[in-house]
């Protein structure tokens, strides 16, 4: 996948840099970042069919939007049956989505099946992955999945692999603009290893202060700012005893801000306590999920670290940024931890 991180990387390097033809230019980072990660994982998803799935994110992102206004206003029994314009248009949205999926899954199954396709793109994957499933159990209709479990895994490609590192990455140069100690220290390092040339696999996974630097910005703005969990059985966990049918929430941000778990700087930004790994700065404790944990953790987690390392090295390669007097730090929950007025720095060419 790293080449398809590259090229869409290197896109907007050189659109940040024709905006800068004077040596700078003030942006809202927020809508070039979302813009990036969903080009990323567009091209990852779908391969040569990525502009339709494009078409499909975009289609998720306003669903997502109108989602979250419902969950915001005051639940009255019975509302989301009403036909407000909201929600015909969640359902409209929900037939395209459903159309447009069903169509290039079909489409790529029939490739699958005649041989004419070399793709390794996830949706083929997952259909390649679904079929020798089926073969194996003497194509049972009962076994593997059905075209709209392909559609929900399709959509959830979306939000994992779009929204939560979008805001990683927005979080990450926001803080960085803060501590320009930090950003010079992550620069020094990306510039000593790779230079100006393209970033690499093996270089990118042990590329120390950068991840440091990642996952203190993991603990401090989660993406996802909490994970809930349905018992399924009668369990007993530690001192407690949970029945099934029970709903049990996990609040990731009150858990990676707590002093007793992180000491008294627990709201500061300090990427040196994660200077000799995750498993040394929680003292062996399960206090930092960014990624959920345990069987369940995030299947995703190296696809989305790797695709932010890269992106972060190649804009540390080519500018200097600072806040902008426009920015105002204001966080908040829209399924993922977003910034409500945007993320406004001076991005300036680096001279090299």
């Amino acid at each position: 996948m790293l080449p398809i991180f590259f090229n869409s990387c290197n896109d907007l390097i050189i659109k940040w840099e024709e905006m800068s033809s004077d040596g700078s230019c003030e942006i809202d980072l927020w809508p070039f970042l979302q813009n990036l990660t969903s080009d990323i994982i567009a091209r990852a998803a779908f391969g040569s069919s990525y502009e339709e799935g494009r078409r499909i994110f975009e289609l998720l992102k306003e669903q997502a939007q109108l989602a979250a206004q419902s969950m915001m206003k005051d639940y009255i029994p019975g509302w989301r049956f009403i036909p407000t314009a909201m929600h015909r248009r969640m359902k409209e949205i929900n037939r395209e989505i459903k159309a447009s999926l069903t169509d290039l899954i079909n489409n790529k199954e029939k490739a699958l099946e005649v041989g004419e396709t070399t793709e390794n793109d996830l949706l083929c994957l997952l259909l390649e992955s679904n079929h020798k499933e089926i073969e194996e159990h003497g194509n049972s209709k009962t076994i593997g999945m059905s075209i709209e479990e392909v559609i929900e895994e399709c959509k959830l490609f979306y939000f994992a692999g779009q929204e939560t590192t979008s805001t990683l990455l927005v979080w990450t140069m926001v803080i960085l603009s803060m501590h320009p100690d930090w950003q010079a220290r992550a620069r020094e390092e990306v510039l000593q290893v790779f230079g100006k040339q393209k970033p690499d696999f093996l270089v990118l996974s042990h590329l120390k202060i950068v991840t440091m630097i990642l996952n203190e910005v993991l603990r401090l703005y989660s993406p996802v700012i909490g994970l809930n969990r349905n018992v399924d059985e009668d369990v007993k966990l530690g001192n407690l005893s949970l029945p099934a049918g029970v709903q049990v929430s996990l609040p990731t941000i009150m858990v990676h801000h707590n002093p007793e778990l992180w000491g008294d700087d627990a709201d500061n930004f300090n990427p040196e306590r994660f200077s000799e790994g995750v498993l040394k700065a929680t003292n062996g404790r399960v206090s930092f999920f960014p990624f959920g944990w345990g069987p369940r953790v995030c299947i995703g987690q190296n696809f989305s670290m790797l695709e932010a390392k890269m992106a972060l090295s190649m804009i540390l390669q080519h500018f200097t940024f600072e806040l902008s007097p426009a920015y105002a730090h204001a966080p908040v929950s829209v399924l993922t931890l977003q910034p409500r007025y945007g993320a406004h720095v001076i991005l300036r060419k680096l001279q090299v």
